[in-house]
């Protein structure tokens, strides 16, 4: 049955949002709605301008027989600047120290809303970047890998510091642990990486950056391409050189003071590094 234009706008817009990075052909919509292509045509066009102007995205037309339109999810530099202001706000609150100078942050790593953000700032940043996985570490990383994965539209596998009976036959690595030279272990099941894939590492929190370092060793046993590395909080730099050299922050922390109670953070480097894909 034939449905009404603005009803074909709204599912059209709900598919192409819960579908980001899948090629969608113009046959799909319009026996989907039972409309010509010519009107799926012009649907596309209004919702294309809308995403653009909104700073939801873009869409993408891939010509030919076997071409269509493809959702890419991204960010304006307001809502980047927004999302990134709230997520400082959550962080800074000095009841997250702990004994040690450490931060409480489960609970910002379980929070979806919050999630969403980091997500949503993570896909602006690599919207230009082919991505067919991303990848972190068991086991604070998690919740920033699948809410980058949610609107990158792929998968996510997760390093572990110990295999398990489950994940079968499994490739594994010793690594430097940052700042305090620590050797550990990090597992990664065969099946987890096809050969050659370009997969976007992504983690809560990085001093020395070892840990980001041990994923891109792991990744080169499965002849995989690093195409990003996304951090949510990263410490101010140490005297020491960092290990990962080339990647994407959110957040800086300056400095802790257990005794005064406060947390200083700043912006890490996202607008230095993807100020030019973002619309203003």
């Amino acid at each position: 049955m034939k449905i009404k234009r603005s009803e074909r706008l709204i599912d059209m817009t709900h598919y192409l949002s819960e579908h980001p990075r899948e090629l969608v052909s113009l046959t799909f919509f319009a026996n989907r709605y039972a409309s010509a292509k010519s009107s799926i045509s012009e649907d596309l066009v209004i919702v294309k301008d809308t995403f653009e102007n909104r700073g939801i995205g873009s869409l993408q037309t891939v010509p030919g027989a076997a071409g269509g339109v493809r959702f890419i999810p991204g960010i304006s530099k307001g809502q980047a600047e927004e999302s990134i202001q709230v997520l400082s706000e959550q962080v800074s609150k000095s009841d997250r120290l702990l004994p040690g100078g450490y931060l409480f942050m489960t609970d910002i790593l379980g929070d979806i809303h919050l999630m969403n953000h980091v997500g949503k700032l993570f896909a602006g940043a690599f919207a230009n970047e082919q991505i067919d996985l991303v990848m972190t570490v068991a086991t604070k990383g998690i919740g920033i890998a699948h809410a980058a994965a949610r609107y990158l539209g792929v998968p996510v596998v997760v390093a572990r510091r110990d295999s398990k009976v489950t994940e079968g036959s499994t490739v594994s690595i010793n690594y430097v642990s940052g700042s305090s030279k620590r050797i550990q272990t990090m597992v990664l099941s065969k099946r987890s990486v096809k050969q050659g894939a370009r997969v976007l590492i992504v983690d809560d929190f990085m001093k020395a950056g070892g840990t980001a370092a041990g994923m891109k060793n792991l990744l080169e046993e499965f002849s995989a391409t690093v195409a990003g590395v996304g951090i949510f909080i990263e410490s101010e730099q140490e005297s020491e050189e960092r290990l990962v050299e080339d990647y994407i922050s959110l957040l800086k922390l300056r400095s802790v003071d257990e005794k005064g109670k406060t947390i200083q953070l700043e912006t890490g480097n996202y607008f230095n590094r993807v100020s030019s894909f973002l619309k203003q």
